[in-house]
C-alpha cells in the first residue's frame, strides 16, 4: 500500500491571518524569538496496494480538490509499503 502526504500552504505573498494570530499569541507564552508563523494543512491519502500512477493521481487530487492554486502551493511525498493494522511484535 502507498501513502501519500500532501502539504498545502498559502503562497508566501498571501497574508496568513491564522499564522499572524499565533505569532501574536506567542509572547503571552513567553516565546519571543519567533519571527514568522505560517499555518497549512496536511492530508494523508492511502492508495490500494495495486494502485498505479500514485504520484500522478495524487497531483490531480491536490491540484483539483485540496489546494487552490491561485493562493496555495502544495508538495507531495509518496511513502511506499505502508503497514496498516496492529503493530508486529
Amino acid at each position: 500500500m502507498a501513502r501519500v502526504v500532501v502539504d498545502v500552504m498559502l503562497k508566501t505573498e498571501i497574508l496568513d491571518p491564522q499564522g499572524e494570530a499565533v505569532l501574536g499569541a506567542l509572547p503571552r507564552l513567553g516565546v519571543t524569538d519567533v519571527s514568522s508563523v505560517r499555518i497549512g494543512r496536511r492530508v494523508e491519502i492511502e492508495f490500494d496496494e495495486n494502485a498505479s500512477n500514485v504520484e500522478e493521481q495524487s497531483r490531480v487530487i491536490a491540484d483539483k480538490l485540496l489546494a487552490n492554486p491561485v493562493i496555495e502551493n502544495f508538495t507531495i511525498a509518496v511513502e511506499e509499503s505502508v503497514e496498516t493494522g496492529a503493530e508486529h511484535a
